[in-house]
């Protein structure tokens, strides 16, 4: 299978998931892939591109899936923001290459060429206004040495489980369903080192050529097992857009 195709020569630091089918969104995501739907005037993803433009990100890699060529032809290479920020992208399209979605770990190694040895990663349909992608975060998580750096948030009411624990020591905790050890839930938000995506961690062979589709969760369960993985609580807004109720709700003036 080719290669993902960059359309700049610069090592992206950022990717950006965007390859979903959206089932839950259905039929809104019969004819416009999801994170192209609008939020308060913008497409959905566009939030999380403005926010790492405004951290100082100036590449990024964006994964493509159903419908991916509506996303390259509403942002293109070099896309128009608001406020005048720069940010050049590259997309990795698994729709295109395999005729499927790799999921979030098959899809994050299927990109990993066009990716910095730091990156963040945040997902085009999950809406967090509030959120910094600051600079002072990737160099205090570039100068420690974890693996990756998690963003949790309070349960929403449709997760009430959570999914991860953090320490007293500021590490994620794989932890059970126990009220003495509260979980949280994974906004998506996370600062990753390639390290992570390749042996002895991750099996799947660099650049997942021969389009595995596997989820994230068991790799950074695993890392946390041994420590190896830090994580924050984020308290600002934040919703999953996962059903066009939740859509309806954010439109809602």
């Amino acid at each position: 299978m080719p290669a993902p195709t960059s359309a700049v020569p610069a090592l992206a630091g950022a990717l950006l998931l965007a390859a979903g089918r959206g089932e839950r969104m259905r039929p809104l995501t019969d004819t416009c892939p999801k994170p192209l739907l609008p939020v308060r005037g913008r497409p959905l993803m566009q939030w999380p591109m403005q926010a790492l433009a405004a951290g100082g990100c100036r590449h990024l890699a964006v994964n493509t899936g159903w419908l991916g060529e509506q996303i390259e032809d509403r942002f293109g290479p070099q896309p128009a923001l608001d406020a005048g920020l720069v940010l050049s992208i590259s997309y990795s399209r698994e729709e295109q290459d395999f005729g499927y979605a790799l999921e979030t770990l098959g899809g994050i190694v299927r990109a990993l060429p066009l990716l910095d040895d730091v990156f963040w990663v945040a997902a085009g349909d999950v809406f967090a206004p509030d959120f910094a992608f600051d600079p002072a975060e990737r160099e205090r998580f570039v100068a420690g040495g974890q693996l990756a750096h998690l963003w949790l948030v309070p349960n929403p009411p449709h997760h009430p489980q959570g999914d991860f624990g953090i320490g007293p020591d500021g590490l994620a905790v794989n932890t059970p369903t126990d009220p003495a050890a509260p979980r949280y839930t994974f906004s998506t938000i996370g600062l990753y080192r390639r390290e992570l995506f390749m042996p002895p961690w991750c099996a799947i062979a660099a650049g997942n050529p021969q389009g595995l589709a596997q989820p994230l969760a068991p790799l950074l369960r695993h890392a946390m097992d041994n420590g190896r993985i830090s994580a924050s609580l984020h308290t600002g807004r934040w919703t999953d857009v996962g059903t066009p109720e939740r859509l309806a709700l954010l439109n809602t003036p």
